[in-house]
């Protein structure tokens, strides 16, 4: 097997970011330093706020802002640099704060609100490091993960339904080239490899709304999601992995099953 780590990328806050990196320290349980860290949480009060915070047990998809309730989001991106959040719109920079000082998580959200009067308030950005807000964190089988797209699946469903699929739609951890489209499908409870470091695949990945939206954009006229399922029967699209040891991964480095 020839498949390669072809992006690899990081969302510094839940659903509302996607940087592109060269390399990324991998540790065990944990999984990607600094991939959503943040989330925002949306029409709870500042008591729950910090529950969930806490606690991923008590964590409901509904009690955060995501693309799929909130597509304008999409026109935004946030970048974590020297522990600085920043907002930023058509890559020039709205606002930066430091995430430890209150009055600036203030400033932060009155500045997003301002921007987007539609989202439902109240408005708290949330902060864990040890258990960031993954969509694994929030289930019956809580674990802290990261995703994996086999480019060729993409290119399988491009070809179904004779449209160009930008990868960013599916958010990945880490895409992949090299094996055949829905290889890694068949990887579900196995043990993988990347530059010698360990991970569990769990499980497929399911999709929702948000897969419909363009990139950098609130346009959702692709009908991904109903596309989906139209081809091949179900909504997924990639795995999740559960990191066993620690490393570091490159682009270019390869997988091994």
């Amino acid at each position: 097997m020839n498949c390669t780590i072809k992006s690899i990328n990081y969302c510094p806050v839940k659903s509302l970011s996607f940087e592109s990196i060269e390399s990324c320290n991998i540790k065990k349980d944990l999984g990607m330093p600094n991939d959503r860290i943040f989330a925002f949480s949306r029409g709870i009060n500042i008591e729950d706020a910090k529950s969930i915070e806490k606690n991923p047990n008590e964590r409901k998809l509904n009690n955060f802002l995501t693309l799929k309730n909130s597509p304008a989001l999409n026109k935004y991106n946030f970048s974590y640099i020297k522990n600085k959040l920043t907002l930023i719109l058509q890559d020039k920079e709205i606002i930066s704060i430091s995430p430890d000082n209150t009055e600036e998580r203030s400033l932060l959200i009155k500045k997003l609100t301002e921007l987007e009067n539609t989202l439902i308030k109240p408005i708290s950005l949330l902060y864990n490091e040890d258990f960031p807000f993954y969509d694994t964190s929030h289930s019956n089988n809580i674990f802290n993960s990261m995703s994996l797209i086999n480019l060729s699946s993409i290119k399988d469903f491009e070809e179904k339904i004779a449209q160009k699929i930008e990868p960013q739609r599916f958010r990945g951890n880490f895409y992949v080239e090299g094996i055949d489209a829905w290889e890694e499908r068949k990887w579900i409870n196995k043990i993988i490899k990347i530059n010698n470091i360990s991970f569990k695949v769990e499980k497929n990945i399911p999709r929702c709304v948000a897969i419909n939206l363009k990139p950098k954009t609130d346009d959702n006229s692709l009908n991904l999601l109903q596309s989906l399922k139209k081809s091949y029967n179900h909504f997924d699209m990639g795995i999740y992995l559960r990191a066993e040891s620690d490393g570091k991964i490159s682009l270019g480095d390869k997988l091994e099953l």
